[in-house]
């Protein structure tokens, strides 16, 4: 089992930065890949970001291509998020999740999941 928990979410104005992070406890060791997803009131959970834990690869949705980025830590078993030039949009809970098989934009392929952090940007 895999126990994630994030943390950083705040509330900010329009074109500032935060950074979330996610650590990730457990039997980590057949992890292969994170992501970051976003959920909106009354909306589907969105894809934002997912980075392969072995490689660093990495894969953004369009919406966040050039502001996020996405990174992991190995040593600290820390994934992040850093969320840069924010919008009014981007408002949401992110969560935290983690697979043993491949990186999906498709948040039904990912077993394990944390809480989820508050991410709030005013106009």
């Amino acid at each position: 089992q895999v126990q994630l928990v994030e943390s950083g979410g705040g509330l900010v104005q329009a074109g500032a930065s935060l950074r979330l992070s996610c650590t990730a406890s457990g039997r980590t060791y057949n992890m292969y890949s994170t992501a970051w997803f976003r959920q909106a009131p009354g909306k589907e959970r969105e894809f934002v970001a997912w980075v392969v834990w072995t490689d660093s690869h990495t894969y953004y949705a369009d919406s966040v291509k050039g502001r996020f980025t996405i990174s992991r830590d190995n040593a600290k078993n820390t994934v992040s998020l850093q969320m840069n030039s924010l919008k009014p949009e981007d408002t949401a809970v992110y969560y935290c999740a983690a697979t043993n098989g491949p990186a999906t934009r498709s948040y039904v392929n990912y077993p394990y999941w944390g809480q989820g952090t508050q991410v709030t940007v005013s106009s």
